[in-house]
């Protein structure tokens, strides 16, 4: 009796199958799940790569000028934002979109994404005892960064292949990048 209904079971996981299959001949991403994360891990990790850019320019410059915390995390965040809008400009720009789409959709894009990427980068180095004191000459400074970027990593992505499923964030710049 068990062995039917396990036969049974199969047989309904198959239509199911097929459902799922014949959903994505409507132009969706032909390898299903996969292909989000990895679409969402390239959007955050281009994202990514402003922020840290943005972040570790913001420290060095208010370091070196001698301020203290809070305008240092200011302006690093405001060049987080900065350098994450302009990685994804280029890539739009190449495409040929004019400079005013362009910059609309790299904040449509990117906004959600960099908000909740410095929100955790940042907050990590904040709630880290030490870290907001580290300077740049101290392993501490960099090991803690790297663990915050870390976490924004594994926190925005999930956030981004969101975003992308429903059309937003970085499914607006790939339209443009085909």
């Amino acid at each position: 009796m068990e062995h039917a209904h396990a036969h049974h079971g199969h047989e309904h996981e198959h239509e199911h199958d097929d459902e799922r299959a014949h959903g994505h001949e409507h132009g969706h991403a032909p390898a299903g799940g996969t292909a989000g994360w990895a679409e969402a891990a390239r959007a955050t990790l281009h994202c990514l790569t402003g922020c840290a850019i943005g972040e570790v320019l913001g420290m060095v410059i208010g370091t070196a000028l001698g301020w203290g915390n809070v305008p240092t995390m200011v302006l690093a965040i405001v060049l987080a934002f900065v350098f994450g809008y302009a990685l994804t400009l280029r890539g739009i720009l190449a495409a040929g979109v004019g400079l005013r789409s362009a910059v609309r959709v790299a904040l449509a894009a990117d906004t959600l994404s960099i908000a909740v990427m410095e929100l955790i980068d940042n907050g990590v180095i904040a709630l880290w005892p030490g870290a907001m004191d580290a300077h740049l000459a101290d392993p501490l400074f960099w090991i803690v960064l790297a663990i915050a970027l870390a976490a924004a990593f594994v926190i925005t992505v999930p956030v981004n292949k969101w975003m992308i499923g429903r059309g937003k964030g970085h499914a607006v710049v790939h339209r443009y990048h085909h």
